[in-house]
């Protein structure tokens, strides 16, 4: 269903799109610092924002990269958490309606903020507003400010030397954190650490975190089942 949206409801969007652009955007400056810490250079960490954008996927490679695993293990990890977007573009494929390389451009803006933003409207129009103006707030105050993270954490030198490459995991911890608010989630992820830590001597570096985005996996699979067979 599509309509009109009066004056009053479409600025309301755009500020609530804009608003929360600045606010997920800025965040961005830490990706750009840790990633350099991670040992990527500037050009390269830009190039992860521009391509990939998505902001847990972008901080579990380098996260994969600065405990010293491989390329390959990073970008399998990242490719794990970014799953989560294919079922976004379910939902929004047929509320937003486009096709052709409208479709093609939003598929790249897919990310939690700009799903929330539109699947909570009331019709198409205002849906394909909120998503709009949301992921592209995000993407253009991402790209900008992963620069200047990733300018300032390469003109202070060695980032070891003010403790950034611990800024890694703090940050990634910072992802996760608000997710474990229900029980469910926080014994998921106690089993997770833990099969982390069993893999970490008998596996290379980077694996073990593929690991326990496995145990993840497998428990949303048998709640998947459960409630099918109900």
């Amino acid at each position: 269903m599509t309509g009109t949206l009066d004056p009053a409801e479409r600025s309301g969007i755009v500020r609530d799109g804009v608003g929360v652009g600045i606010a997920t955007g800025v965040y961005g400056t830490s990706f750009g610092a840790v990633s350099v810490a991670a040992g990527l250079d500037a050009w390269q960490t830009c190039a992860l924002s521009l391509l990939m954008f998505t902001g847990a996927s972008q901080f579990a490679l380098v996260g994969v990269l600065a405990s010293g695993g491989a390329p390959l293990s990073g970008a399998l990890t990242a490719l794990l958490l970014g799953t989560r977007n294919t079922l976004y573009g379910l939902r929004l494929a047929p509320l937003l309606g486009w096709t052709g390389w409208r479709r093609a451009a939003a598929a790249h803006l897919v990310i939690d903020e700009s799903t929330a933003m539109s699947v909570t409207r009331r019709d198409r129009t205002a849906a394909r507003l909120g998503f709009g103006v949301t992921g592209g707030s995000v993407f253009v105050l991402w790209n900008l400010a992963t620069l200047v993270g990733a300018v300032a954490g390469s003109v202070i030198g060695d980032p070891r030397d003010y403790g950034l490459d611990a800024a890694v995991g703090g940050a990634f911890l910072a992802l996760l954190w608000p997710r474990l608010d229900t029980t469910r989630n926080r014994v998921v992820a106690v089993a997770a650490a833990a099969v982390a830590l069993g893999a970490v001597p008998l596996t290379a570096a980077g694996v073990p975190v593929l690991v326990a985005g496995g145990v993840a996996l497998l428990v949303g699979a048998l709640g998947a089942r459960t409630q099918v067979e109900r």
